[in-house]
């Protein structure tokens, strides 16, 4: 019964509390370098509003020039004692900043509380969408490296502090409504503890469904498929995404304490199904 009632105010009762502003649905336009330069192809638009996809990334790279600020937060497990829904226990928080280079490449930086970690991150679109379905999917690349800037007492040698990502995106745009991903990952820790592996292998699945113009209910699950002794717990996170032209804002129940994505997929050992979850929010605003 916890899980379901923490689950319908999320996802459900909230969005009957905030406004979000219409975005225009309208597609870009980019001149293609083939033979005959003009011809335009007609560029759908990214399959999803935000980034970011609660847990992972989205196909969406900004503009050149963008901007954005990034507030990632998860609250302490909702256990059902005296914690307020686990806002009163300890949490963990990310704030970063990305910088769209290119129309199709955005670098950026983000610093986690939990053990400290300072990621670089690298995010670009390598294939695109179109309007006339001559490429059915968008096709995105996202890679991070990440240092643990705990104490050296905690480490015996410099690289044990060093970990990384890497994620292919595969997403489409199946109408104004419906949107889905797909995305293989690679997760590699210089030191872990025995038994684990220092790789592991994993998949996301997720979705959007737009619920009116500016409000969407998200989904996003990812499974991990390496052959570990013991293989961390699957991620499931269900929410609300509000948007608007410059601003998005999720908000969320997950079973992730780990905000970025190596951290989540490596040591993750909550079932979500069994109660181990927690509420969280992302926050992205663009210039």
């Amino acid at each position: 019964m916890k899980l379901l009632k923490t689950l319908f105010i999320v996802v459900f009762a909230l969005p009957t509390l905030m406004l979000a502003q219409e975005q225009k649905d309208t597609a870009a336009v980019a001149k293609t370098d083939s033979i005959a330069p003009e011809v335009e192809v007609e560029y759908e638009r990214a399959a999803f509003e935000s980034t970011s996809l609660i847990e992972n990334q989205t196909d969406r790279v900004y503009s050149k020039g963008t901007i954005e600020m990034i507030m990632n937060h998860r609250f302490g497990l909702v256990t059902g004692t005296n914690d307020l829904i686990g806002i009163w226990a300890p949490a963990n928080i990310r704030l970063a900043v990305t910088y769209s280079i290119t129309d199709r490449i955005a670098v950026g930086y983000g610093t986690t509380k939990d053990f400290r970690l300072q990621d670089f991150n690298l995010k670009g679109a390598i294939l695109k969408q179109t309007v006339n379905g001559k490429m059915p999917v968008s096709v995105t690349y996202y890679g991070n490296a990440s240092l643990s800037a705990l104490p050296k007492e905690n480490f015996y040698h410099t690289s044990d502090r060093w970990s990384f990502f890497n994620q292919i995106i595969i997403a489409k745009r199946l109408n104004k409504m419906f949107s889905l991903q797909i995305a293989p990952s690679y997760s590699h820790y210089n030191v872990v503890e025995a038994p684990m592996s220092n790789d592991l292998f994993a998949i996301e699945f997720g979705g959007r469904a737009k619920v009116t113009s500016g409000i969407s209910i998200v989904l996003d699950v990812n499974q991990p498929i390496s052959s570990q002794e013991v293989l961390p717990k699957s991620g499931f996170a269900v929410g609300t995404e509000f948007s608007t032209v410059g601003h998005t804002f999720q908000i969320f129940i997950s079973n992730y304490r780990g905000i970025i994505n190596q951290t989540s997929n490596m040591f993750n050992q909550n079932n979500f199904f069994e109660g181990d979850f927690a509420i969280g929010f992302n926050i992205g605003r663009t210039w």
